[in-house]
């Protein structure tokens, strides 16, 4: 029986070739192709080329610091990217930005807008809305953009505050009147340490101060001596007056007996009076009998002056004890 025979082995160093190895890279570049457009397209998407967008034309006068492609924020939020750069014919830079549609809504007729430049990072264009009840605004329009450059202030900054140092430094000067100032201040707070306090400043000098003080202590001393004959004076016109001490009734209890007598007197006067106007109608009656009335009338005569020598009596009794006629104003010392 024979043995089958066993092909030999293919040397190490000959290449086996691949089977179908055009196709293969056809399809490799293919796909390779396919990712790129791919890409490309979805780059194209994320930067908004196939979106609805409306144009808005920012006018400055220069574009330092814009690049194309830069966003526009919008409370910080970016709703716009500048599409292009241009020189106008009056000089002014004329910045073309586009919004999308979505996000145009957020912009106003009275928007503004501002280009601003810090001291650290770029540039930034922002926009802000005021009012959102305004009208929107229209595709193509054309607004001014303002500038706020930190940069250009530094200059005048640095001049102000070198200005300022200047002043600071003039003031702190030892013969600055900033330094008086305070050196007055500081012996008047030494003075208001003091032992006079606030006199010594106001009158200059201790001794003026001891002097000052001395006469007011004087002067409160008269002060309660006078008041205390002041005291002493009204409670001896109390006593006077309603006589509560010495048990009387004083000035006014006298007052008030004396009234009473003059009431009496009074009603005798009136019933003397009364008596003659019965004797005038008996005088009217009897016309004959003038003798009887004659002396009637005399006796009524007699009785109607007695009458009046005690009013008269009790009159100057009144002004002895209620001098109504003197001054009695009382003069205190």
């Amino acid at each position: 029986m024979t043995e089958p025979t066993i092909p030999p082995d293919p040397p190490s160093n000959v290449d086996v070739p691949v089977r179908n190895l055009r196709r293969k890279a056809k399809l490799l570049l293919i796909s390779w192709l396919l990712l790129l457009t791919l890409a490309v397209v979805y780059l194209l998407y994320a930067r908004g080329l196939f979106e609805s967008t409306q144009r808005l034309t920012l006018v400055a006068e220069d574009a330092e610091g814009v690049v194309v492609g830069m966003d526009m924020t919008f409370a910080g939020f970016a709703i716009g990217r500048v599409a292009r750069i241009e020189l106008a014919d009056d000089g002014n830079a004329r910045i073309l930005i586009d919004v999308p549609t979505k996000d145009a809504r957020w912009l106003r007729k009275s928007s503004v807008f501002t280009m601003e430049r810090g001291l650290v990072g770029g540039t930034r264009i922002r926009a802000f809305s005021g009012l959102l009840d305004d009208p929107p605004l229209e595709d193509g329009a054309v607004r001014p953009i303002l500038r706020g450059d930190a940069l250009a202030e530094l200059p005048r900054m640095t001049a102000s505050a070198r200005e300022m140092l200047e002043n600071l430094k003039a003031l702190t000067a030892s013969d600055a009147a900033l330094m008086t100032t305070l050196t007055n201040v500081q012996q008047v707070t030494d003075k208001l340490k003091g032992p006079q306090g606030g006199l010594g400043v106001l009158l200059g000098n201790e001794q003026e101060a001891r002097k000052f003080v001395e006469r007011t202590n004087a002067l409160l001393a008269r002060a309660d001596r006078l008041a205390a004959r002041l005291d002493k004076l009204v409670a001896g016109a109390d006593r006077q007056l309603l006589g509560e001490a010495s048990g009387q009734g004083g000035l006014v209890g006298d007052a008030r007996t004396t009234v009473r007598q003059l009431n009496g007197l009074l009603d005798e006067a009136r019933g003397s009076l009364k008596k003659v106007d019965h004797l005038l109608v008996k005088a009217e009656e009897i016309a004959g009998h003038t003798s009887e009335a004659t002396v009637d009338l005399l006796g009524l005569r007699s009785e109607v002056e007695v009458a009046l020598r005690k009013i008269d009596h009790l009159v100057n009794e009144i002004n002895r004890k209620w001098p109504l006629a003197r001054d009695t104003e009382i003069k205190l010392p």
